[in-house]
């Protein structure tokens, strides 16, 4: 009998967690996520719901740190993780626990003799004022009657190692995940959204052993031309981002295989910066981010969305998709909240369709709870459909001939006002004519091979972004600069400018009357950008087409949103004429999976130099890609 090595043992070891991880085996991006709040008397009772309704990813409620008497002792509650765990794993699932951020409430602080807030008045988040993040029940709706909650500081050393030992508690009990919620410095409720908080003293001292700076008095709050303002906003995103890198490192240190999942509610747009949880930084040291999205001035509930809404949607879950690489993308998001002129199961079925058209995991509950479903038979159908064509929904999209389109992190941090209309204008005339692109950013813009890419004005660039960007176009990438430029580079080397940026006239436009927009006025622009792609798609422009290679095919994500009226009309209006080419040469056919539906083959039409296939008429979304006629199934 042979004897292994510790050095083979641990590759072994390394190599099964490697492929555990990738993409085509993490359970993360296979998920279809369901709720429960979770006692000491029900884990099995969750875990056969859960195994009846299709869910894959149990997130369970019982919330350790974030209530201020299982923050003092979390025995009760670590043993019901741990039988929730045991009962998932028996069943084949996985499951994972919520656990606040910075935030703790006290239940009935009025009268009981200790709470954070009494015990702890030094832990507490403050305003520039000196006032405590301290807060009763109007101030949300979590917050019950007599109830204290309160907000802490991240540098609070005290709650701090008495958190990180509550995480490792957790991650001892065998669950698969732990769920972080809203890890923010608090600027979001009533009274505190220009606060720019937090000033108290611990804070204050890390930020002047990071600059040198004293937060309280060399700042020009608010002012983003002000350079040590930047810094604020620098430091603030990178503490929360170190928060919730230490909780994944402290929760690996007991169980290897375990996930960090942050839930953050600003995704793109400005509030990011507000509240200092950057998506687009935490992908990087997180293992998935769950979003609770809200697209800006976009509406929340899906029964109540405007067209503009659900195209501005695509844009925010196609950023987030490029900020995750090969990470898993939760969506919480809420469908149908009592609207009288649409069906709950519509609504369902919308938001469903529209999240797994971009390539993120569903996860839909009732108003604005976690848990429960409006309509358990849909999304019973909903799950079962998804788990049957997991690998078309979600094996890694890889681009094929993309226009480029750059998120530029530091441009939105200092100069979102210009630059998010921009970002945003650019990706929504994409999307209406159906082009291929591909959001490119700092961490990516090395590994970028699309013949051009655009810089929506971009107003800020690091030394190492000039570099690379250099390197693009002097390997003959097209470089097309709207608005600002901040790249140092002339217009020989490769680079076209635009003084004023297309995608913000366009998004302007879009906001004051989305069916009118029109591109007219953005011709010379799109013939800048073309990428001479093999594969076109023709549709309306109310029907997105995501278009990447699946597991070596072209693949097309369908999403259809016209005729969809707010909490009027929830049943899209059926598109006949949708249709996809690619040049002619071996003979070919294109399978189609409508949304709930099975696959179809059609054959194609020799028109011209193209082959031509027609879509079946397409109701709410569907996906089609092609194959060599060949292929057998």
């Amino acid at each position: 009998m042979k004897t292994l090595t510790i050095a083979a043992l641990y590759c072994a070891a390394v190599c099964a967690v490697a492929k555990a991880n990738s993409p085509e085996h993490d359970w993360l991006n296979f998920t279809r996520v369901g709720a429960y709040g979770l006692r000491s008397d029900n884990a099995e009772a969750i875990v056969r719901d859960a195994q009846a309704s299709g869910v894959f990813g149990i997130e369970v409620d019982n919330d350790i740190p974030g209530r201020y008497e299982s923050f003092l002792d979390p025995a009760e509650k670590l043993k019901a993780i741990r039988a929730v765990a045991e009962a998932a794993h028996k069943a084949g699932n996985k499951s994972f626990v919520y656990i606040a951020g910075t935030e703790c409430i006290t239940a009935h602080a009025d009268k009981v003799e200790h709470s954070v807030a009494k015990d702890h008045p030094d832990w507490l988040q403050r305003k520039l004022s000196g006032e405590p993040a301290t807060f009763t029940s109007g101030a949300a709706f979590w917050i019950s009657p007599g109830d204290e909650d309160v907000w802490i500081s991240p540098y609070a050393p005290e709650w701090r190692k008495t958190y990180m030992e509550r995480v490792r508690q957790i991650a001892a009990t065998g669950i698969d995940g732990i769920y972080v919620d809203i890890p923010y410095w608090m600027t979001h409720f009533e009274g505190w959204e220009d606060t720019w908080a937090s000033f108290d003293q611990y804070t204050v001292d890390a930020f002047r052993r990071s600059t040198g700076l004293d937060a309280r008095h060399d700042l020009k709050l608010g002012d983003f031309a002000d350079e040590n303002f930047r810094k604020w906003i620098d430091f603030r995103i990178a503490t929360l981002t170190d928060f919730v890198d230490e909780i994944g490192k402290t929760a690996r240190s007991v169980n290897p295989a375990i996930k960090t999942i942050p839930e953050i509610y600003p995704g793109i747009e400005e509030e990011a910066v507000r509240v200092g949880a950057d998506v687009y930084e935490m992908y990087g040291v997180a293992d998935a981010i769950a979003h609770e999205y809200e697209f800006g001035s976009g509406d929340h509930m899906a029964s109540s969305r405007s067209q503009l809404d659900w195209f501005l949607y695509q844009a925010g879950m196609l950023s987030f998709r490029a900020f995750a690489g090969n990470k898993a993308t939760l969506l919480l998001n809420y469908s149908w909240d009592g609207d009288e002129g649409v069906a709950p199961k519509d609504a369902m079925k919308n938001l469903a369709m529209s999240q797994v058209m971009a390539g993120v995991n569903t996860w839909d509950a009732p108003d604005h709870s976690m848990a429960g479903s409006n309509d358990i038979a849909t999304r019973k159908e909903i799950f079962q459909w998804i788990a049957r064509n997991e690998k078309i929904l979600y094996l890694p999209r890889v681009p094929m001939h993309p226009v480029g389109v750059y998120f530029s992190a530091k441009s939105r941090d200092y100069d979102g006002a210009n630059f998010l209309p921009s970002y945003r204008g650019t990706l929504l005339m994409l999307l209406q004519k159906h082009r291929e692109f591909q959001v490119v950013t700092p961490r990516t813009l090395g590994e970028f091979r699309g013949a051009v890419l655009v810089l929506p004005d971009v107003s800020v660039l690091g030394q190492e972004e000039k570099s690379a960007l250099k390197a693009y176009v002097t390997g003959g990438g097209r470089l097309v600069v709207t608005g600002k430029d901040a790249t140092g580079l002339d217009v020989a080397s490769g680079l076209r400018r635009f003084q004023e940026c297309p995608g913000k006239a366009y998004f302007d436009e879009a906001l004051k009357d989305f069916a009118a927009t029109s591109t007219t006025n953005a011709e010379e622009f799109l013939a800048s950008v073309d990428s001479k792609p093999e594969l076109i798609v023709e549709a309306a422009p109310t029907v997105v087409a995501n278009i990447a290679s699946v597991d070596g095919r072209p693949h097309v994500f369908l999403a259809n949103f016209t005729g969809l009226v707010p909490r009027k009309i929830a049943v899209p209006s059926v598109q006949r004429n949708v249709k996809i080419s690619v040049p002619e040469g071996k003979e070919r056919t294109l399978r189609v999976l409508p949304f709930l539906g099975e696959v179809q083959t059609v054959r194609g039409q020799h028109v011209g130099d193209r082959l031509v296939f027609t879509v079946p008429p397409l109701e709410r979304g569907a996906v089609a890609w092609i194959e060599d006629a060949d292929v057998t199934h």
